[in-house]
């Protein structure tokens, strides 16, 4: 006996735009005709990267967590090239986002967590450009939902069943569906897939190809990579492609998924990099206090953006081989019994 197919009932639905989706097909052909899978040289340097791969009005997502591996020597070549009217990705953003909006690269924001540095307070830059109306937030999402969209595009699904942000004002702000589970009747919410036009991911080390691998926690780099269109790793250091090959399984950004490979020690500076270096707390507060005025915030990006040619010469203006070295002691320090930022002094 035939059986016919429940129809699926809409319970509810966000008000925000739908940004970033593609249907899975039209994502499959994208991908299986721009994406090669031929061994060939991507090292780049920043400046190149920025000018072949970003273009004002990307939408644009950044790998790591917070103050953790963000790939700042791309964010502040951006902000050289004048790259304008880009959509974010928040969904774990701070010093990217907020630099960004700072600069006035940034015109739509989706957020889950953005305008605030975590414990150091909030976001001067980003606070004043949202309020004034400068910077729009489009659609709001939690940090899991957020995730979750890079993962159905890492699946080629064009959503993922949640059990999430029902009967919340972030729902509302979403871009999420509401419907009736056709197994249960319950309601269940569908996240909706997203495919940045480029990601940046900071990474501990990759070789010539782009094959990357990461210490420590990968929060959602791993879908983020095979979600997004274009792709540029940056790296603290390229290494040969053996030593790559002799522990495959900490590879977990493979090189057919990458087109540009930028080779920067304290590429991430002034966050985090995981057993490298600490984040650079010093600077970050330098940040926040000049930020809180529009003249203050254009005095900061003359003197460390605008002013010097390269991220080489940027590490020197805060400080040099002393001051990095430091923040190699530090982020040893961190992970002992007991430890006190104190000792490192």
């Amino acid at each position: 006996m035939e059986k016919t197919l429940k129809t699926l009932r809409l319970i509810d639905e966000g008000e925000g735009p739908l940004l970033g989706w593609m249907a899975p097909d039209e994502a499959r052909k994208y991908f299986s005709e721009n994406k090669s899978k031929a061994l060939i040289d991507k090292r780049m340097s920043p400046k190149e990267a920025v000018e072949k791969f970003i273009k004002s009005g990307n939408y644009i997502a950044f790998g790591g967590f917070g103050h953790v591996r963000v790939p700042m020597v791309i964010i502040y070549e951006m902000i050289r090239q004048g790259i304008k009217d880009l959509t974010i990705a928040a969904k774990t953003a701070v010093h990217d986002i907020d630099i960004l909006i700072a600069a006035g690269c940034i015109s739509k924001v989706e957020v889950a967590y953005a305008f605030g540095h975590e414990l150091r307070g909030l976001s001067p830059a980003g606070r004043r450009a949202v309020e004034s109306g400068k910077v729009k937030v489009v659609t709001e999402w939690s940090n899991a939902a957020f995730q979750w969209r890079f993962k159905a595009a890492a699946m080629g699904l064009p959503f993922l069943p949640a059990r999430m942000m029902m009967g919340t004002d972030t729902f509302k702000k979403s871009a999420a569906k509401v419907i009736e589970d056709p197994f249960s009747g319950d309601p269940i919410v569908l996240i909706p897939a997203v495919y940045p036009d480029v990601a940046v991911i900071h990474v501990h080390r990759a070789d010539k190809y782009g094959n990357a691998q990461i210490d420590g926690a990968l929060v959602e780099d791993f879908e983020l990579a095979r979600a997004a269109k274009k792709l540029i790793i940056t790296a603290e250091e390229i290494v040969d492609e053996e030593v790559i090959r002799s522990q495959p399984y900490r590879t977990v950004i493979p090189y057919f998924l990458v087109d540009a490979v930028v080779e920067q020690p304290y590429g991430a500076h002034p966050t985090n990099m995981p057993n490298m270096y600490y984040s650079d707390e010093e600077h970050l507060g330098e940040y926040l206090k000049m930020t809180k005025t529009e003249e203050g915030t254009k005095e900061y990006l003359d003197k460390y953006v605008y002013s010097v040619k390269d991220f080489w010469e940027y590490l020197e203006r805060v400080g040099g081989v002393k001051k990095l070295k430091y923040l190699e002691k530090v982020e040893k320090l961190q992970a002992l019994p007991n430890y006190s930022w104190k000792r490192a002094k």
